[in-house]
């Protein structure tokens, strides 16, 4: 499947069979993360894969992850990071968020569902998982097999502003 297909077939899946994701798709989940881009190639995202019972049930107490076998809580190395000179701004969160989009576009072309939730407690999550300090806590993927129809992938063409909408040359 050429990259737009799957980007556009890909969706928020927010019910989940209880199948286990398979170690192997894991593992091919935990690759993509590997290769993500990140500033100054840094790396300065740390993963926690969750799919315990004991795990999920510690999870639940911070986000709603809609029932999904596994989770992959995507945190950013605040000690590990490259900062921008001029201003200072450290790419923890533009780290962390290039390998959790890595992670659900994997997912989706492994045939697994996934939900980047943002909506979730840090301080209850990190609280639950002896997170450190200098880890934060930016997106949780719920990911496993869907268990409901997934949203059409021309959806976009409804849902989303036309390119001419956003996009600017040479200025604004």
């Amino acid at each position: 499947m050429d990259f737009l297909s799957l980007a556009k077939q890909r969706c928020s899946v927010r019910k989940y069979k209880k199948d286990a994701v398979e170690k192997e798709k894991l593992d091919k989940l935990l690759e993509a993360a590997r290769v993500a881009p990140t500033a100054a190639n840094m790396q300065s995202h740390r993963l926690l894969v969750v799919s315990s019972n004991e795990g999920l049930q510690k999870l639940s107490k911070g986000v709603n992850y809609h029932g999904a076998p596994l989770a992959i809580i995507v945190c950013g190395d605040h000690s590990n990071v490259f900062v921008r000179p001029f201003d200072q701004k450290d790419m923890v969160s533009v780290d962390a968020t290039i390998v959790a989009d890595h992670i659900i576009l994997a997912a989706e072309d492994l045939g697994l569902g996934s939900c980047w939730l943002t909506y979730f407690d840090p301080s209850e999550i990190r609280s639950q998982f002896n997170i450190p300090n200098n880890l934060e806590p930016v997106a949780i993927i719920a990911l496993g097999y869907a268990d409901m129809a997934k949203a059409s992938p021309e959806r976009h063409s409804r849902d989303r502003k036309e390119v001419k909408e956003f996009v600017y040359y040479e200025t604004f």
